[in-house]
């Protein structure tokens, strides 16, 4: 399912504005925006999820699909007026893997397929638009593993990998680190020929160019992170079990999310799972703290506990007899070092075809100490055609001080809105959804894409809505929250 959305010949913005009826303190500002829906190989896991990225000098960069063979990067001011544009074409077999921005350049990343996989990789200067060349950074054979791109929390380096595989294991990662002009900084190796058969890893890249490997192995039972400096050849290493054998059950790592910030400290959490069952067991989060001498700390697990299923139950007005379906989307930390950790329920009906879901939202609170001092279960309601995947629904999520500023599209009480959620990451208090005032369609049609929602500060949301079933338009907005 593709559609078009442009700006309706003799369809005025202020006849536009006309359907928007803000919510009580809300203020809307809106203009014309064109986007097509992007239809990925992989619906579970999209390469580019966030296309809004707020810029500390003000305003925002978008990545936007303009046509089945062309995207466009796009700087707009903190009032919606669009100061450049740069397409971007791309060829046969193409897409875009990687989006990300520094203080001055916007990089884009892109994956073709043919005769070998490459990435490559462009540098926009945010000042004027202006685009380098294009730079191959790294290339395999075109049925080897699909290569990797990881940036820095700050957009100021990136690192892009092969795998290196026998027998369809992989015994070594093959990597470049560049900076935001795409300037080489380092290629190194990182060889696994120690792991055995069964494991997970992935590539992470600090603001310095350190880069950090992260190993789920041992049997899915140990959660690893190796540290990769460019100005020295040690190797700092930090593991532990976080799977094994309870009460006579084996548990494994069923889903791990990791988290590096900019002091080079990475957070790790771990969904586990009993092994034969499949009955959820534990969430479990571990510290890797890389910004002085290193050190690890584990946090006390938390049980997936008949007590809690019943909790779950109570808030969705389900019942389930078994927690599942539920996956770790998000690690967030405030100032003050509470850590955050959401799940989301995610499925499909049926088969391939099917409607995606997304319900429940599980959150889970650490103090300072990484000790666990609460959890909450936000109960919602999403569903989006099959050929949109989770792209249009699920939640954006935003820290501000000791708040969560969480953002869904959902029709409560009969209006089809986006709604506010705010959580206290101190105590988890929970504030009801407050509507943003948009009316946004309520049609199976993809009204909101969630990809581009962001935050300009804490008072100032950019969204994409349709304002209804008859509108043809997409419209940028700009909402100010009071």
């Amino acid at each position: 399912m593709r559609f078009f959305f442009v700006l309706a010949a003799g369809f005025s913005l202020a006849s536009l504005l006309t359907n928007l009826t803000p919510a009580v303190g809300q203020r809307v500002k809106s203009a014309p925006f064109s986007y097509v829906p992007e239809r990925a190989d992989d619906r579970y896991n999209q390469r580019v999820t966030r296309k809004t990225l707020a810029l500390p000098s003000g305003g925002f960069v978008i990545l936007a699909h303009k046509s089945g063979t062309e995207y466009a990067v796009e700087r707009y001011d903190a009032d919606l007026k669009r100061l450049w544009s740069t397409p971007l074409a791309l060829g046969a077999g193409e897409a875009v893997d990687g989006f990300a921005r520094s203080s001055g350049q916007a990089l884009v990343v892109t994956h073709a397929t043919g005769a070998a996989q490459q990435l490559s990789a462009y540098s926009l200067d945010l000042s004027n638009g202006q685009k380098s060349p294009v730079k191959k950074l790294t290339e395999t054979g075109p049925r080897d593993r699909r290569p990797g791109v990881a940036f820095s929390p700050d957009g100021t380096k990136l690192v892009v990998w092969r795998y290196l595989t026998r027998n369809e294991q992989i015994r070594a990662i093959s990597a470049t680190v560049y900076d935001e002009k795409l300037l080489k900084l380092k290629d190194r190796t990182y060889d696994f020929h120690d792991q055995g058969g069964f494991f997970s890893t992935t590539v992470e890249v600090g603001n310095d160019g350190s880069q950090f490997v992260t190993l789920v192995s041992d049997g899915m039972k140990k959660l690893t992170v190796r540290r990769y400096r460019n100005d020295s050849p040690e190797v700092k290493v930090m593991s532990v079990s976080v799977g094994g054998t309870f009460g006579g059950k084996e548990v494994n790592v069923f889903d791990s999310r990791f988290s590096l910030q900019p002091d080079n400290t990475l957070y790790a959490a771990a969904i586990c799972n009993e092994r034969e069952s499949g009955l959820y067991h534990s969430l479990k989060v571990v510290k890797f703290d890389f910004s002085g001498e290193g050190e690890m700390k584990f946090a006390p697990e938390v049980k997936f506990s008949p007590e809690y299923l019943a909790e779950t139950n109570k808030a969705t007005g389900a019942t389930t007899k078994r927690l599942e379906d539920v996956y770790l989307t998000d690690l967030l930390l405030t100032d003050e070092k509470q850590l955050v950790v959401v799940g989301e329920k995610k499925y499909e009906e049926g088969g391939d075809d099917s409607p995606g879901h997304t319900r429940e939202l599980h959150l889970f609170g650490y103090n300072e100490f990484q000790t666990p001092s609460w959890h909450r279960i936000i109960a919602k309601d999403q569903v989006a055609p099959a050929a949109e995947g989770f792209s249009s629904i699920g939640y954006r999520a935003a820290v501000f001080g000791p708040d969560i500023q969480v953002v869904t599209w959902e029709k409560i009480k009969n209006k089809s809105d986006l709604y506010l959620r705010r959580v206290n990451a101190q105590t988890g208090a929970v504030q009801e959804p407050k509507g943003l005032g948009l009316n946004v369609a309520s049609d199976q049609n993809p009204s909101y894409v969630k990809d581009f929602t962001t935050w300009l500060d804490a008072k100032t949301i950019i969204g994409v809505s349709r304002p209804s079933k008859k509108s043809a338009s997409l419209m940028l907005n700009k909402i100010a929250v009071k």
